[in-house]
């Protein structure tokens, strides 16, 4: 596997001060994953930093905890996902107008092997939704995932029109990429946005599973054993602990979905990402910080079906979405995973129960 030579590193400006897009108190918006990881702080958002609640939540609930995301949240509607699609098959306007429609629903396990469910839906339901979007005036945007780009030796460039130059590593990324293709073979890509998520953590995500971010789990493993393990490095390049990621808080991420949402001369896809790369050291030295306790890292033998779609590297070029107006700021990553964890994970909090979201 090629390695991808990281850039000079840049300093992350400091979280918190991010302007916030304007919406209108006639805009109403549909987010399907709406109970999910980042849809459900993406809805809160909306609630407490919008001051809005014309929002109508898709979301298939099932049997885990995804449900208590909702519980601080406020929205005129729940409707479940299959039942959605087959109301709207029978009549396109039967949840009403929507000036905004974030589709962040989807099967986002990167070890699912199921292929067909993965395209119907990462594929198939995406572009119902989009075609159905845009036929009626809605502003369209959905996630795509940095999961397209395979292991980074064709770089991880937003600005590339060549998007069958990447290789996925698994089907995740594969459907995602089937309908990046898709909406720049119709002609319509560059009338919506697609989000290409990088590695994403922050509250809200315990109901993922093995699907969530390291901090939560090594949080767990903290808490329960007083350390962590990480994989051990396979590639001569990178050390144990020294394999890259870039790190973004859903709080950033979100800032940036709903700016590139509210930017109307912004189309096509967008690396959503700090733009800066860090170790997992990186990640999880604050998590014993924030804990109160001294690191304690095993180094662990990665499962053989891992180990060749294991990334070593990315990171995210942002100069697109900065080129839109976006003048966030990145929260430090050790400020963001401190604020993770002592504000949500230790006292069990969700987004949007109380001060600080």
């Amino acid at each position: 596997m090629g390695k991808t030579k990281p850039p000079t590193k840049k300093k992350s400006s400091k979280g918190g001060s991010t302007p916030r897009p304007a919406f209108s108190g006639k805009d109403r918006f549909l987010v399907t994953g709406g109970a999910g990881f980042i849809g459900s702080v993406l809805v809160g958002a909306l609630n407490r930093w919008h001051g809005t609640d014309r929002v109508v939540v898709v979301d298939q609930l099932e049997s885990d905890d995804k449900w208590r995301n909702l519980s601080p949240l406020r929205f005129e509607e729940f409707v479940e996902a299959d039942e959605f699609y087959d109301r709207l098959a029978d009549k396109a306007g039967a949840f009403g107008e929507f000036t905004h429609v974030f589709h962040l629903g989807a099967c986002s396990s990167t070890t699912e092997r199921d292929a067909d469910y993965l395209l119907r839906n990462n594929f198939g339901c995406t572009r119902q939704l989009a075609e159905w979007a845009l036929g009626r005036g809605s502003r369209f945007v959905y996630a795509s995932s940095a999961a397209t780009y395979g292991d980074g030796s064709a770089g991880m460039d937003d600005l590339s029109d060549d998007l069958s130059a990447w290789r996925p590593l698994n089907a995740y990324g594969y459907s995602k990429q089937l309908f990046d293709l898709h909406a720049q073979r119709e002609g319509y890509l560059r009338r919506m946005v697609g989000l290409k998520y990088f590695n994403i953590f922050g509250p809200n995500e315990e109901h993922k599973g093995d699907m969530r971010s390291v901090v939560s789990k090594a949080w767990r493993q903290i808490e329960e054993t007083g350390q962590v393990k990480l994989f051990k490095s396979y590639h001569a390049d990178y050390a144990d602990g020294g394999q890259m990621r870039d790190f973004l808080y859903v709080k950033d991420a979100v800032a940036m979905t709903l700016h590139l949402a509210a930017t109307k001369k912004a189309g096509g896809l967008f690396n959503i990402g700090s733009g800066e790369a860090h170790t997992w050291l990186d990640l999880v030295h604050p998590i014993f910080e924030a804990m109160g306790q001294e690191a304690r890292i095993e180094f662990i033998e990665m499962p053989e079906a891992l180990r060749s779609q294991y990334q070593y590297f990315t990171q995210a070029d942002i100069t697109k979405l900065k080129s839109t107006g976006y003048a966030g700021g990145v929260t430090p990553l050790p400020e963001a995973v401190k604020d993770y964890v002592a504000r949500y994970l230790m006292p069990r909090r969700h987004f949007g129960d109380g001060a600080g979201d």
